[in-house]
């Protein structure tokens, strides 16, 4: 991992004690994208425009602590230079694996009749903008406790609304909720405010004609609770903490921090078109690695029983029967899933991961989360919860060689609850395991904060999809999403790529069945982004499935060196490519009920090579074939209603 951040002067300011009367500019290093801020009748406030065109129009600022309410009766008392932040880093997971990042940054401090109360840090690259508050002592008071903020972000005329509702908490199955598992509201007016609850990170806006906006925010460790937007205010959505509710009605909804002390960034990118939306590296670019990898961490494919088979199929002889066919398939995983502590047992376990290791497939083990903090049954429970059963378990997966653990039905976004993610995975690391968050909050720049992070759900993943015809029927309408928002700023851990045509052991006519096309299954292990992938795939699809389908899912890689947004509309269409090593992969899905024509322009290091064409003819029979680009170095493509097509260079 390669860390080296510089900072470089570019620009000299004045430091005084003066109060700053004039509103001050942050541009990025292309000079499009424009950070300002003022201070009007004591109140702070900023706007954000791109290419001049306003994206956020002047939005408030300021927090209230229990050591003063720092929202009003403020000025600007010190605007440091500008200076230009340079970080080149490389991470092999996420969505590219080389990044290079360009910002320039100042400090805004302000102040109030007793001195100074908190500086607003804010770096602006091409198309994005992070900021966030470093909240200063009182004297010799050195902690406070952050109870709201009034960050906004004001929507200009004719904004339209791309929102996942944050849900009630304790609901859902077992109590687990919010578990940012709800369906997405596209193109909707401004001034509502979901589902009463607001909406859960990223946020994504439509600016009319002018492009698009994304929100989020990153870098939270054990060290803040984490946050949604609140709307029902016009065109204004305000920062909300999480609800009294949640974590079983334990724990403050505020946070709490030492003095000086910093609040997560909070994240805006902005964009003409989609592509700096899908594209942006944001929430990795303003963190940085908290503490050093114990083990070169391994990545790849896998199987998992229990989406097609659920419960009843965590037993030794299932899961043997998956490391059989995770060999065969050249993966070198396989998820075991919850029960498996009652259903095998950990002696049978250290027995099936030994043979596991003799075919070359390591295993994820599945664990409660709980704790006190929902009903679910599932076990193992009370392991994660706790420090020295954590890490005693975690001491035997160790030595067994488990590669890594799946800890499920976390249920808030407290600063409790943060700081158990935090505290798993630190203590993870120490026994060399990855991390999968299940029934989660949204990862906050977690993929480079902490080395053996592997993935996190935080969407309405496959699981729903056997529960409920209404989510097969839904799949393509999802997956033309979440690219494009859930996916844009963490790992996503979607467990898809169903090749089955029905969710059951039997692949037979009865249950859930699935209405995508098998070129549609390829084509989302291409668009859905995450390092570790354990697909919906099973046994039986040796035999009925495709094999150039097989084939395709065999060669697959889950980990990306560089991504390029082609086309898209949220709930439409989508259409992007990704490169690992020298081999493209340009994919798209079509939810809209006519057929997408369009032609794709292919890289232009591989128009000379044979290509090969994944494509669905109108009945969503699926062929690959070989072809080559025209003379203009096009494709051309028809994508029909629930179909897909994937276009790959030999």
């Amino acid at each position: 991992m390669n860390k080296c951040r510089t900072i470089i002067v570019v620009m000299a300011a004045v430091l005084s004690s003066q109060v700053y009367a004039a509103s001050t500019d942050i541009p990025s290093p292309d000079g499009k994208t424009v950070f300002s801020i003022d201070c009007v009748d004591g109140h702070p406030f900023y706007s954000v425009s791109l290419d001049g065109i306003p994206f956020i129009e002047a939005s408030p600022l300021g927090v209230t602590t229990n050591i003063g309410d720092f929202t009003g009766g403020l000025a600007v008392t010190a605007v440091s230079p500008q200076e230009r932040v340079v970080d080149s880093y490389s991470l092999p997971n996420i969505k590219k694996s080389r990044v290079d990042y360009v910002a320039n940054r100042r400090e805004i401090s302000f102040s109030d009749s007793i001195g100074n109360v908190f500086d607003l840090i804010v770096e602006v690259s091409d198309n994005n903008v992070a900021y966030r508050y470093r909240l200063n002592p009182r004297g010799e008071t050195l902690c406070c406790v952050v109870e709201k903020e009034a960050t906004g972000f004001v929507m200009p005329d004719g904004t339209t609304t791309f929102l996942c509702p944050q849900s009630a908490p304790m609901g859902g199955f077992a109590r687990t909720s919010p578990s940012y598992e709800t369906p997405y509201t596209l193109d909707d007016a401004v001034g509502k405010n979901g589902w009463g609850n607001g909406y859960s990170f990223p946020c994504l806006f439509r600016n009319g004609d002018n492009g698009w906006t994304l929100i989020s925010e990153t870098g939270i460790a054990g060290n803040y609770c984490a946050s949604h937007l609140e709307g029902g205010n016009g065109s204004l959505y305000t920062i909300a903490y999480p609800q009294p509710g949640e974590q079983n009605g334990f724990g403050s909804t505020s946070a709490a921090v030492a003095l000086p002390g910093l609040t997560p960034w909070r994240t805006i990118t902005v964009g003409r078109t989609l592509a700096p939306i899908a594209e942006t590296t944001v929430a990795f670019d303003v963190v940085k690695p908290l503490y050093e990898a114990s083990r070169p961490y391994q990545y790849g494919k896998g199987t998992w029983s229990w989406i097609i088979r659920m419960d009843s199929s965590c037993n030794y002889e299932e899961q043997k029967q998956y490391i059989d066919f995770a060999a065969e398939m050249g993966y070198t995983s396989v998820l075991v899933d919850a029960l498996w502590d009652t259903q095998i047992g950990y002696d049978e376990m250290a027995r099936l991961a030994a043979y596991g290791k003799s075919r070359g497939v390591d295993l994820y083990l599945w664990y409660n989360s709980n704790g006190y903090w929902n009903d679910a049954p599932q076990g193992p429970r009370g392991v994660m919860s706790d420090i020295v059963a954590r890490r005693k378990d975690m001491k035997w997966m160790s030595e067994n060689g488990i590669r890594g653990i799946k800890v499920d039905f976390f249920g808030g976004d407290k600063q409790e609850t943060m700081r158990l993610y935090h505290d798993i995975l630190a203590d993870a690391n120490d026994y060399g395991l990855l991390v999968i968050c299940h029934g989660c909050t949204l990862p906050r720049g977690w993929d480079r904060m902490y080395p053996n992070f592997a993935s996190a759900e935080a969407v309405l993943a496959s699981e729903n999809m056997h529960f409920s015809q209404g989510s097969c029927d839904a799949e393509a309408f999802n997956a033309t999403i979440h690219p494009l928002v859930r996916n844009t700023v963490g790992s996503m851990d979607f467990g898809g790529s169903t090749l089955n045509r029905y969710y059951n052991a039997d692949n037979a006519p009865r249950g859930s069945r699935r209405v995508t096309s098998d070129v549609f299954a390829l084509a989302t292990a291409v668009l859905f982004q995450s390092p570790v992938q354990h697909f919906a795939l099973a046994p039986n699809n040796l035999d009925d499935a495709p094999a150039w389908a097989i084939d395709f899912m065999k060669e697959v890689p889950t980990t990306w060196d560089e991504i390029r947004f082609i086309d898209a509309y949220p709930g439409r269409y989508l259409i992007m490519a990704r490169r690992h090593g020298d081999r493209w992969y340009i994919a798209g899905v079509n939810a809209a009920d006519a057929p997408v024509k369009t032609q794709i322009d292919i890289p232009e290091e591989i128009r000379k090579s044979e290509l090969t064409l994944y494509s669905d003819n109108d009945s969503l029979e699926g062929s690959a074939k070989s072809c080559r680009p025209d003379k203009k170095g096009r494709v051309a493509v028809t994508i029909p209603r629930n179909g897909a097509f994937v276009i790959t260079n030999r």
